[in-house]
């Protein structure tokens, strides 16, 4: 009889990208300053990912080295984000670790993997692919129902096709009554104004949002 296998032991060690400190440029808490965790590896492929060099570049790293060097900012917020933090078995563990320092602790993700796993104290804030994105890793709909009223949800509109998707999203899940939920529009594909008409004509019951960092800093700097 074949024995059983076990999983492997989650470990206090991470792959990591970067570690930085900047201005938080997204989600209700852009403006704040935030210190950034950002993990390596993603299990999706967007078309318009701007953070294509945190897919292989990383290097392990412990959770005391992690945590030290967040101390070191005093950041009034810290946020875990990517890639995709919810690849590594061990977030969740550091996730924890991170929350011993008092600071809220925001996680980033796209939503194709379990968010319940992480701790409850923790704020997710979801990124829901858009079929712009071209994503093809399905989005793990069961998610939703682990969703609270301090949790976040933001969906990228590159076109009006995304729009009338996400609204129809919205009203198949009731999402705008879960958490805040975001519009945040594509850049390069659509601008602030169109975005926010689309919003007010059709009454859209989301916020507009936008990449407060890249207004700041040059779009293509990393670590900011």
């Amino acid at each position: 009889m074949k024995p059983l296998e076990t999983a492997p032991p989650i470990l206090n060690t991470i792959k990591v990208n970067e570690i930085f400190y900047s201005i938080q440029g997204e989600s209700t808490w852009a403006g704040t300053p935030c210190a950034f965790v950002r993990l390596a590896g993603c299990n999706c492929r967007c078309l318009y990912c701007d953070t294509s060099y945190a897919l292989h570049e990383g290097t392990d790293r412990s959770f005391e080295d992690i945590v030290n060097t967040v101390k070191k900012y005093s950041p009034a917020i810290v946020e875990v984000t990517g890639g995709e933090p919810l690849i590594h078995r061990e977030t969740p563990k550091l996730c924890q670790e991170l929350l011993k320092l008092c600071h809220p602790v925001l996680v980033e993700t796209n939503g194709t993997l379990d968010i319940s796993v992480l701790p409850s104290a923790c704020i997710r804030i979801m990124d829901i692919k858009c079929p712009s994105s071209q994503v093809d890793v399905p989005f793990l709909r069961e998610n939703i129902h682990h969703l609270n009223k301090n949790d976040e949800c933001k969906m990228v509109i590159s076109n009006r096709e995304d729009f009338d998707w996400a609204v129809d999203f919205i009203k198949q899940t009731n999402l705008h009554t879960l958490c805040t939920t975001l519009f945040s529009p594509n850049h390069n594909w659509l601008t602030l104004k169109e975005l926010a008409q689309w919003i007010l004509s059709d009454q859209t019951p989301v916020r507009l949002g936008f990449q407060l960092h890249k207004t700041i800093w040059d779009p293509n700097t990393r670590g900011v």
